[in-house]
Order: structure tokens, then sequence, then C-alpha cells
């Protein structure tokens, strides 16, 4: 029997599922914006110590890290990128809640919301 498991995300790089992707084009297209991309990134905060941050923003800062996947593009700045390297971006609406997910191999202990970690 063969294994249905993903592949495993480089390391080197941030990806997105489609269903995030769909669903940040949907928030924009909502907010009548045009051109845009997904700032993805991390802050200090939280209840582990770092903070996932989320926003749809018109175009990536000059020490952006761009990576497009789905046709969205994605912006990440340098210094969250040691953070971020090898994450998945998912959204989900289960029965557990709706919103974005982070499956980060960097987190070394997470929070029960999901929102911070610590690596």
């Amino acid at each position: 029997m063969v294994s249905a498991s993903k592949p495993a995300i480089p390391a080197n790089t941030i990806v997105i599922t489609e269903k995030a992707a769909s669903k940040v084009k949907e928030f924009a297209a909502r907010d009548g914006m045009d051109a845009f991309g997904l700032k993805v990134g991390v802050k200090g905060g939280g209840c582990s110590g770092l903070e996932y941050v989320l926003d749809i923003v018109d175009g990536p800062d000059a020490d952006d890290k761009v990576i497009v996947h789905h046709g969205l593009e994605l912006y990440v700045p340098k210094k969250s990128y040691v953070f971020l390297a090898g994450t998945e971006l998912d959204f989900t609406d289960g029965l557990n809640g709706k919103g974005f997910v982070f499956t980060n191999p960097n987190a070394k202990r997470t929070c029960g919301c999901g929102s911070s970690f610590s690596a």
C-alpha cells in the first residue's frame, strides 16, 4: 500500500495551500484591492514568545523575500524568514474554528490558539 502523505516542504521556502490562497484573494476582492500580496511574518509577543503576522498589502517592502504560490505573492521580511522557512500556511473552516493555520517545523512550542510559538 502506498502512503498518501504530503510531500515535505523544502526548508528554504514557505508555501500556501490553494485553499488559503483562495481565501486571501476573496478577502482582497471584498476590500476592493486589485494589486495585492500577503505579508507573512513574525513579531515578538503572544503567549509563546513569537506571534504570526498576516496582512494583505499592495506590494512588498524593499527587504521582503517574494514567493509565489497559486497565483498569490507572499512577502516575507528577511528578519521573519529564518523563523518561517519550511512553513505551510493553510486555511481551515472545520469544527474547531475558522482561520489560517501555520504548520511550522521551526516551532519548538506553540500556544493553544496556534497564533504564537517559540523557536
